[in-house]
């Protein structure tokens, strides 16, 4: 029996030593995991609370215009500038002992772990708030113990290194509100139109309801069950007092108005210039050796809303019903500011911008350039040169030329500059270049910033180098400028997330790429495309929009088999406008091949409407004279087709026109034959 008794003794004295033993290894274990979790905690450090916030895009008046994201919509605002009503109602939902853990709720964790021990799966969640942040700005929302462990270890350094409020201010900030949304302010401004400074309790109850299942509980989705949920967490706030059973009654009687649709149609302004903006402010902040996904920009812009709106109207009044797309541009002609930009018929359906990144053949549109380098060289408005029907021999004869005209027709004789820019006379323009040659073509479309080509073929006359729109326009508008270069920008000046000026536009020097006096006369012959006392075998290019001007314009107009150009301007606006297909199917139908002048006249007559005429004003060293188109000379009376030209001092003819001008040597022959006496004849000659 002693024995017997010895061996239990023992047997307890064991397991006691062991049981104490364990204890105290199971205390050592958890205070090395504790100590070991802060030594981790403090290397590691506190994890960042900042995100990507969206840029906004103001216009040239500072209004809002828009914005950009990549994937999530936020704006962040700090917790004095959310709706308390909000606060409290997140809190009574998601987490009412939010103020009073650590960030773990172990009753909730417990519970949790039983259910889905007992699914055999991970339907239960259990996060706090603290955890369901770490979630949004550190981890993806896989459903793994791989994935819950790491939220709690972000969970426990959030706790280490912040506080409540700035916890709860960052996960109001990032928390998914539906449709893109992320955050309480972007999610109040799309639901409600407001900040989220002004929800009223009823709106701020349907909102915190729609985390739990954004797709679900979106008022736009499904409104009743929102409406449902909304009515769960009153009842919550009113259990743990936040609000008084008379605020929750209020509360339920409130009409919900949504007002989404406003967010949307306000958002939606311009998105191809918007692009554009985009792309040149990262351009801009990588000289500042700023990294523009850094979000939260203010973003000035030279958008003018009153431009834009005639441009897309222009646009929609004009494109015919069929898959031809438009790129359209307006430019201030003194800064290059860019006032309106359209790069395509739906952003949604094709964010490609055919004003900056397509590239096109700009057809007779690129002439202008080729006749200021004329101008240069020897060349007046009055130059005359033969325009029938040519044959070009190039590449040292090996290869041969025969340029047509848009109607298939020719002149009879000469023409001037002037009226061969007026009616786009391609023979006029691959003389031009045969006379000044391909190297002085070339150092102008370079000062231009215009693509060229080394290789010598004359069809780079008629524009078969490629080029953009946006270029193009730049380059007219250099020329309405005086000849003074001008650079186009988008962007007024930049301002970072906490309002500091980080760019502000400046004005560069302006460069003269041409004289003043070559950029008037290029000017004044562009205004003869409108004017039908040049027309010839083909009108004037422009002259079936005469009766619709009711202000001065300078324009030339430009047509390839899939193309159609008109760029144009006033002495404060320059625009542009470019129709085609996006695979280059030829254009063939009336109604597509119009499109372009109507578009460009819509705008400039809309945006000039009740503004007094602006007439181009000539420089020093240039004169208008009265002259007779037919033969270059003075005009008299006896020459009908008159139209003031502008040429330098030292090019104003001196000669007179005069009646028998009218008559070249083979039809004065043919009237004296009329006459059967040779005395008369004589007399004549």
């Amino acid at each position: 029996m002693k024995r017997q008794s010895y061996r239990r003794k023992l047997k307890r004295q064991k397991w006691v030593k062991y049981s104490a033993f364990s204890i105290v290894a199971l205390i050592c274990a958890v205070g090395i995991s504790l100590l070991t979790l802060r030594i981790y905690a403090q290397i590691a450090g506190a994890p960042p609370l900042t995100v990507p916030k969206t840029s906004v895009f103001l216009d040239s008046n500072g209004n809002k215009i828009g914005d950009y994201l990549t994937a999530e919509r936020r704006y962040w605002v700090e917790l004095d500038e959310i709706s308390p009503y909000l606060i409290d109602a997140t809190i009574a939902v998601e987490d009412k002992d939010f103020y009073e853990h650590n960030g773990f709720d172990y009753s909730r964790i417990a519970s949790a772990l039983l259910k889905d021990l007992k699914t055999q799966s991970m339907a239960e969640g259990a996060s706090t708030l603290t955890m369901q942040l770490a979630r949004n700005l550190y981890l993806t929302l896989d459903k793994t113990w791989t994935r819950k462990l790491q939220e709690a270890l972000y969970a426990y350094r959030l706790e280490i290194f912040y506080d409540k409020d700035e916890i709860l201010e960052g996960y109001l900030n990032t928390v998914n509100y539906g449709h893109g949304m992320y955050g309480i302010e972007a999610a109040s401004k799309y639901y409600f139109g407001k900040s989220a400074s002004e929800l009223t309790l009823a709106e701020a109850s349907l909102l915190a309801g729609i985390p739990k299942g954004p797709s679900i509980y979106s008022p736009i989705n499904d409104y009743e069950k929102a409406m449902d949920r909304q009515q769960i967490i009153l009842k919550l706030m009113e259990d743990q007092q936040y609000i008084t059973a008379d605020e929750r009654k209020r509360a339920n009687s409130e009409e919900i108005v949504l007002k989404n649709d406003q967010w949307t149609a306000s958002n939606s302004v311009a998105p191809y210039f918007l692009d554009t903006v985009w792309q040149e402010a990262s351009e801009i902040l990588e000289k500042e050796n700023l990294n523009i996904v850094e979000g939260g920009w203010t973003i000035k812009t030279t958008l003018n809303q009153a431009h834009q709106k005639a441009a897309e109207e222009a646009i929609a009044d004009n494109m015919p019903d069929s898959d031809l797309q438009v790129g359209f541009v307006s430019m201030d002609v003194e800064t290059g500011h860019v006032t309106a930009l359209v790069g395509g018929r739906n952003y949604e359906e094709s964010s490609f911008n055919r004003v900056t990144q397509a590239v096109r053949q700009p057809g007779s549109s690129i002439k202008p350039i080729l006749y200021a380098a004329a101008l240069e060289n020897g060349f007046t408005p009055l130059t005359f040169l033969d325009v029938g029907e040519t044959v070009f021999t190039y590449d040292n004869g090996r290869a041969t030329y025969k340029p047509q005209n848009v109607n298939g027709e020719f002149a009879d004789g000469e023409m001037t500059l002037a009226q061969a820019i007026a009616i786009s006379d391609n023979i006029y323009a691959v003389k031009t270049l045969e006379k000044i040659g391909y190297e002085k073509y070339e150092d102008m479309l370079k000062r231009f910033n215009l693509n060229y080509s080394n290789a010598n073929n004359p069809s780079i006359a008629l524009g078969t180098i490629e080029t953009s729109l946006y270029d193009l326009t730049n380059a007219y508008n250099t020329i309405a400028n005086q000849g003074k270069q001008t650079k186009p920008t988008t962007i007024l000046e930049i301002k970072n997330s906490k309002g500091e000026t980080v760019y502000k536009y400046k004005k560069p020097k302006a460069e003269q790429v041409i004289s003043e006096e070559d950029a008037y006369l290029l000017t004044d012959m562009m205004t003869g495309i409108f004017d039908p006392v040049y027309s010839d075998y083909s009108p004037a290019t422009g002259v079936s929009l005469r009766p619709r001007m009711t202000h001065t314009y300078a324009a030339k107009s430009g047509t390839t088999v899939s193309d159609q150009w008109l760029v144009g301007y006033t002495p404060s606006y320059t625009a542009g406008v470019w129709n085609g297909y996006d695979q280059g199917k030829t254009l063939s139908v009336q109604q597509d091949m119009a499109a372009s002048k109507q578009v460009w006249i819509d705008f400039m007559e809309t945006i000039n409407k009740d503004k007094q005429n602006e007439n181009f004003e000539a420089p020093e060293g240039v004169e208008g004279v009265l002259i007779d188109i037919e033969t270059g000379k003075l005009a008299t009376d006896a020459c009908p087709k008159q139209r003031m030209v502008y040429l330098k001092k030292e090019d104003v003819p001196t000669e007179k026109c005069s009646s028998s001008d009218f008559f070249d040597d083979d039809s004065w022959n043919n009237f004296l034959d009329l006459f059967p006496f040779e005395a008369f004849k004589d007399f004549f000659n």
